[in-house]
């Protein structure tokens, strides 16, 4: 299978990096500091969602503000041994030009630019909660990500590991490739579904980059 596009929208969390272990580490924490049970936070979808509405989800609005501060630092504390690259990241990357691609996280700025820091990956362009007024499963992120780069949404492809994420994307009417690095693939509504991307290959053309999967 080869999709055609003219830009590349990647999720960041178990996508390009794997920050799994140390998300479980710094939300434990946090529900542990703020009182809140494991069944409470079983019920709270977390995974590819901004932490303000996940925190919304568990606390008063009062509270909100401070509580997600705790979290994001908690989380960039964790940075350091607690990100790595997922296997192909960092070949597919480098195989693209700096305007053909963007990431666009649902961690905000702070948290983003740590973790990818700590990889070595720097996108020219970075869209993050702090950027949005609704999160994925909301268009929003994708197609803000899409005006940013110029591009129609229709000629983006997004590639994410998380449900909420993948909704994002089909809604904002952009091709959608699923990684089952943090999910099974039954769980997962895609366009292509692969394991992660290494099992992806670009090819830039005068027409745009030219994704295949690798047989």
């Amino acid at each position: 299978m080869t999709i055609h596009a003219q830009a590349l929208l990647f999720d960041n969390d178990g996508t390009l990096v794997s920050t799994l272990a140390s998300v479980d580490r710094c939300w434990t924490r946090w529900a542990v500091e703020y009182g809140i049970t494991p069944e409470e936070f079983a019920r709270v979808a977390l995974h590819g969602r901004p932490a303000a509405e996940i925190v919304a989800d568990l606390l008063p609005s009062a509270r909100v503000p401070e509580a997600v501060a705790r979290v994001e630092q908690l989380e960039v504390d964790d940075v350091p041994g607690g990100v790595h690259l997922l296997p192909g990241t960092a070949a597919l990357l480098d195989s693209l030009p700096g305007d053909r691609w963007a990431v666009v996280t649902s961690a905000t700025r702070r948290l983003a630019e740590a973790r990818l820091d700590a990889v070595g990956i720097r996108p020219k362009t970075l869209v993050c909660a702090d950027d949005i007024t609704r999160g994925k499963p909301d268009p929003e992120p994708y197609l803000l990500a899409a005006r940013q780069l110029g591009v129609d949404p229709a000629d983006c492809v997004v590639f994410e590991d998380a449900p909420a994420g993948l909704q994002a994307g089909r809604a904002a009417g952009m091709t959608t490739v699923a990684l089952t690095t943090t999910h099974q693939p039954h769980e997962l509504v895609a366009d292509l579904v692969v394991k992660d991307l290494s099992a992806l290959s670009a090819l830039v053309t005068d027409r745009g980059v030219e994704i295949a999967a690798r047989v």
